[in-house]
């Protein structure tokens, strides 16, 4: 678990008022974070751009010293690893926000009750179900731990088409590529798809959504940003369907 978190939740947002601001603040984030950080980014004091992709492409690139001032993944794993790396600044971590993992299909597929192997497969009739990465995309990590946890994994591996992001895995199931994908309960709401079934979070890691600091951004509001994440924008992410972080439990 990543300790030293959230001294940022003091820092004041008018902090930094009157400081230089010549350079905008770069953001690294997850694709599954699209609409959400746009909104937050709109609501933030400075200038904000904001750069989405697969959690552990966003990292390896952070930790190859690409100029982020903020980064924001959807598992903590990447995060512990830049932290490991020497990559983030002490003290910066903080858990933002989590999410839910769900099945879907193409739009007016009808719900799937049974979620045994026979009727995955008999709902994919040949097909694949799409999904993240398993190895690198947070919400394929995700979902193989659901198939694995439900006895599932053997049976459906062979039958997976896995995506660099799970926006592309969402793109496959709403252009009626495949018939089933595993997504964000966020991502679906904003996509002509519809949820077949809802996969339970006692089957897999609590998802959530952890920002920091790069160690080599010199950025001066960079702080201040993830302060407003964990503050102010907490209600539109709620909107959107997110886990407000006071909800997500003890953790920090």
């Amino acid at each position: 678990m990543i300790t030293g978190v959230c001294a940022l939740i003091a820092v004041p947002l008018t902090a930094l008022a009157g400081s230089a601001r010549a350079e905008p603040l770069t953001v690294f984030a997850a694709a599954s974070l699209r609409e959400a950080l746009d909104g937050a980014a709109a609501g933030f004091s400075g200038e904000v751009v904001l750069s989405y992709g697969g959690s552990g492409a966003m990292a390896r690139q952070v930790a190859l010293g690409a100029p982020a001032d903020v980064v924001i993944l959807a598992n903590e794993a990447w995060l512990r690893w830049l932290d490991d790396e020497g990559a983030l600044r002490a003290g910066s971590v903080a858990r933002v926000m989590g999410n839910r993992l769900v099945l879907v299909g193409p739009e007016g597929a009808a719900p799937l009750e049974d979620l045994s192997a026979e009727a995955l497969r008999a709902r994919l009739a040949g097909g694949r179900m799409a999904l993240g990465q398993v190895l690198s995309v947070p919400a394929g990590i995700y979902a193989k731990e659901w198939m694995q946890s439900a006895g599932l994994w053997e049976a459906l591996a062979p039958h997976l088409a896995e995506t660099e992001n799970v926006r592309a895995a969402l793109a496959l199931v709403e252009r009626g590529e495949v018939a089933l994908g595993v997504v964000y309960a966020t991502d679906a709401r904003a996509a002509r798809v519809a949820v077949v079934r809802e996969i339970g979070a006692e089957t897999h890691s609590p998802i959530a959504y952890w920002a920091a600091v790069p160690e080599a951004s010199e950025h001066p509001q960079a702080e201040a940003f993830i302060a407003h994440l964990l503050g102010p924008a907490q209600d539109g992410f709620a909107a959107l369907g997110f886990v407000p972080r006071a909800a997500l439990g003890a953790l920090p």
